[in-house]
């Protein structure tokens, strides 16, 4: 967390915690985050600098559940018209997990058409990818097909939505506008409010909608702006046969997607996403 809103957390969390005691951690980090950018808002800066403590990451939130184990990125069911599809969509996500897999294999030493031997350095490169690809969990993707009584929930849910309930809340400076080009009016801190940006981390999300059914695609959510004018929670629709690459890409290898500065993203889900900015998930 930037140091900047761990200092305000550290003065905010534990008097709203008090006043909302049902509430689990993700939404106590979301009504203190209210907080901060009404404060960025009106210039108001903290009043003092506070130790800095972690006791508002050690609280329950009802979703953690969901995110244990070692998966990178999670494929949340938010449509539950179309069985068949889905039941299609999950079996193509499988095959590229094991075809995946196979390629991160170790060759094996006994294969006769190996070489016979290798130089010491070829031995140390050898061990060294051995180590990286038992660093990939396997699956990459966890699957969340949620139960009946967690349909209403998830049911059609926004991509700021699906980060406020299952990544953890951040802010960042936002990007700098090109030269000669003013900041953004009026400011919206998922794009620039006073400067900072809110961003997300955690798990890559990937949502299975109603045009999952159709198209064989899901949206693929951002954690933050790239360039500047891009924004927290925009989406691209990715094949179900490519999720598996971009994750280990995107996880192990530092590929970023940006369309090379061009325009390519949903912008429906553009709009949607920032006229739900200041609600409440």
């Amino acid at each position: 967390m930037h140091n900047k809103l761990l200092h305000f957390f550290a003065d905010r969390y534990q008097t709203i915690k008090s006043q909302h005691p049902e509430d689990g951690r993700r939404r106590l980090h979301l009504r203190v985050l209210q907080e901060f950018w009404e404060d960025v808002l009106h210039g108001r800066e903290p009043s003092a600098l506070h130790d800095l403590q972690d006791e508002f990451d050690q609280d329950d939130d009802p979703l953690d559940s969901l995110l244990e184990g070692r998966e990178l990125g999670i494929l949340l069911r938010v449509d539950y018209s179309n069985e068949d599809a889905w039941q299609s969509f999950c079996a193509t996500l499988q095959r590229a997990e094991q075809e995946l897999a196979n390629g991160l294999e170790k060759p094996d030493p006994t294969d006769n058409n190996q070489p016979a031997s290798t130089t010491a350095g070829q031995e140390e490169d050898s061990d060294s990818d051995t180590e990286s690809s038992n660093d990939v969990p396997s699956p990459i993707i966890k699957i969340v097909n949620p139960t009946p009584s967690e349909t209403s929930l998830f049911h059609n849910i926004s991509n700021l939505t699906a980060l406020r309930l299952l990544n953890d809340v951040d802010i960042r400076p936002a990007p700098n506008p090109p030269q000669g080009q003013s900041r953004i009016k009026p400011p919206n801190r998922l794009i620039d409010q006073g400067t900072w940006q809110e961003i997300y981390r955690g798990m890559t999300i990937w949502i299975y909608d109603a045009q999952s059914n159709a198209d064989h695609c899901v949206r693929l959510v951002s954690q933050e702006g790239d360039v500047y004018g891009t924004a927290t929670y925009v989406c691209w629709r990715v094949q179900g046969s490519h999720i598996c690459d971009l994750q280990f890409n995107m996880s192990f290898l530092g590929m970023t997607i940006n369309f090379g500065g061009l325009d390519r993203w949903d912008y429906g889900e553009r709009r949607r996403n920032l006229e739900e900015v200041n609600s409440m998930t």
